[in-house]
């Protein structure tokens, strides 16, 4: 759905469907697609180039946002990895 919505939106300001879906497929995810499309019929960009750079915009801030996910994520796991040695050692001694 939001790859249609974005392929839409594309054409309405008059560029090629090929061209959404490059977008889409280099934004990846639906919520990431849907910030694209809501830019798009906000800006009404006229030139490619503003389109582009607005997409490599969004795709870095859900690359940071997932890499930020992971590290809280493996944080999470050490911290309870932490937290049951912390508690052996107290049975054990």
């Amino acid at each position: 759905m939001a790859r249609a919505d974005l392929r839409r939106e594309v054409l309405g300001l008059g560029f090629p469907a090929e061209f959404g879906d490059l977008l889409a497929n280099e934004l990846g995810s639906p919520r990431a697609m849907e910030r694209m499309g809501a830019y798009l019929r906000r800006a009404r960009p006229r030139s490619v180039e503003m389109i582009v750079d607005e997409m490599l915009a969004i795709a870095s801030e859900a690359q940071s946002w997932r890499e930020r996910k992971r590290s809280q994520e493996a944080q999470a796991g050490y911290n309870v990895w932490l937290n049951e040695r912390q508690k052996q050692a107290e049975e054990d001694g």
